[in-house]
């Protein structure tokens, strides 16, 4: 059973149901240890006063904030704590809005909201708020206190519970002024084209059809090493160089993605896919070198 992050009340209005916080997401990235790569003994992080040049226990390290001009301001945890955010246990809901009017870009990490208690009213309670914003198809906005900070909320349905996902305020996104736009729009055939490109790669969300490649190779170069095989680089590939005749590539790409045939294009076969793919394939082929293999060599492998 899961542990849970953070235990306390959810607010509507008057009505308040014991929750218990849990996180959405798992880690499943690999992780490593730093060792002296001399006697692979492991490396410990301690902290120097770089005027002193000794360790300072944690008790005696203080904090300071850069001002322009290369001045310092110290803070002292005194002053850290005269701000810190009123320790509550409480989630309270200060508004509903419409899911579409939210931009993604302000969601950052989710959770699942569970109820506590083994008592009939709250659990009741619960169920009241899942299945009143189920109807209302909205979502709660709100505020609550984990750890030592405040984090702005929102709450929605999903899979018949409630889901928690903290946000970014608005001052923390960033202005896309001077972010360069591309410069003058496409002709109509081009975006004629682009679209007709977009529409063919059209298909249906399925999470489960996208894999972290990254992490499989990783996963594979650790099994090759436990059994005792020896690892190369790929060799690493150009940066493709912008298409001379964006129309020819647009009609190669629309071509490929429709499985037909064209000149220089192998009809979307393996040249069509990433590297990340071929090398998924390669995988479970149990091609072997492959993780040093280049693309090209990855289809000429995967082909023969």
């Amino acid at each position: 059973m899961a542990r849970p992050l953070w235990t306390g009340s959810l607010s509507f209005g008057l009505v308040n149901v014991p929750v218990a916080l849990y996180s959405a997401v798992g880690d499943l990235d690999l992780h490593f240890h730093q060792l002296h790569e001399k006697d692979t003994a492991r490396i410990d992080t301690r902290r120097f006063c770089e005027q002193e040049d000794k360790e300072i226990p944690l008790e005696e390290i203080g904090h300071a904030y850069d001002l322009d001009g290369g001045k310092t301001v110290i803070v002292t945890d005194e002053d850290l704590e005269a701000v810190a955010p009123r320790k509550t246990r409480t989630i309270d809901i200060e508004a509903f809005v419409d899911l579409a009017e939210i931009d993604p870009v302000y969601f950052d990490h989710p959770y699942f909201l569970a109820p506590t208690g083994d008592s009939e009213g709250p659990r009741r309670a619960y169920q009241l708020l899942v299945e009143a914003m189920r109807r209302s198809d909205g979502v709660a906005l709100g505020r609550f206190v984990m750890r030592t900070k405040e984090y702005l909320v929102a709450i929605q349905v999903r899979d018949d519970r409630l889901a928690l996902t903290t946000m970014r305020f608005a001052d923390e996104i960033r202005s896309t002024s001077g972010i360069d736009t591309g410069g003058k729009k496409p002709s109509k055939q081009q975006l004629d084209q682009a679209v007709a490109l977009v529409e063919a790669l059209s298909t249906d969300w399925d999470p489960s059809a996208w894999k972290d490649c990254y992490r499989a190779r990783l996963e594979d170069v650790v099994d090759r090493k436990r059994k005792g095989k020896r690892i190369s680089a790929p060799k690493q590939e150009k940066e493709p160089a912008p298409a001379p005749d964006l129309m020819a590539a647009l009609e190669r790409s629309l071509a490929a993605a429709k499985g037909k045939p064209t000149a220089g294009s192998d009809g979307g076969g393996l040249a069509a896919l990433s590297r990340d793919e071929l090398y998924e394939r390669a995988q479970k082929e149990d091609v072997p070198g492959r993780s040093s293999m280049s693309k090209d060599e990855l289809v000429d492998a995967l082909g023969s």
